[in-house]
């Protein structure tokens, strides 16, 4: 067996210096509607992948699309790290995948639409690509657009399944026979 050497890798390794404490923490601490999304990332072989982020936007609960800060701040002053404060929805995080290539993420329940839009960033790709984590519970999953007009093998690549209570798993494959619909804007 012969370990890859850097000229046939491609990076850059995203998991080094994007991710953040906190960044899968898009719900306010202790909320009670708080859900959970996890999954693992899985390259064309079906292996995990350890190395990719993963961003997630959404509308709060209420359906504003208008995010509190809470991302990557830092400090204007000493140039520290600030963080969330663990009060105030953010509407974004930032995950990046563990040696497993396992992710988490702490949200609320998205505000007129029924899904979390999802952008992958991973070794190997040049370009990022965008999905969306379909919550198949969601009162409104069944008149959303996209999902009606998908192709029900493909549409079942975009579902995130109930496992409990407030709780969803969302895996992603980034090729093969269950590779992932990934979205094209335009």
């Amino acid at each position: 067996m012969t370990l890859p050497t850097p000229s046939q890798t491609v990076g850059p390794f995203y998991g080094y210096a994007l991710p953040f404490p906190g960044g899968g923490d898009i719900a306010p601490a202790g909320h009670p509607e708080a859900l959970t999304l996890h999954g693992h990332v899985h390259d064309g072989a079906g292996e995990p992948v350890p190395d990719a982020l993963l961003e997630f936007w959404q509308p709060s609960p209420a359906g504003s699309r208008t995010g509190r800060p809470g991302s990557l701040r830092r400090d204007p002053v000493t140039g520290g790290f600030l963080g969330r404060n663990g009060v105030d929805f953010t509407g974004f995080g930032r995950v990046a995948t563990d040696a497993d290539g396992h992710y988490v993420l702490r949200t609320l329940p998205p505000g007129g639409v029924p899904y979390l839009s999802v952008c992958l960033f991973a070794r190997g790709l040049l370009h990022h690509l965008y999905t969306r984590a379909y919550l198949t519970d969601h009162p409104l999953f069944a008149a959303d657009p996209l999902v009606r007009t998908l192709d029900p093998a493909r549409l079942a690549t975009l579902e995130a399944h109930p496992e409990g209570e407030r709780v969803h798993r969302f895996d992603i494959h980034l090729q093969g026979e269950k590779e992932t619909a990934f979205l094209v804007f335009d």
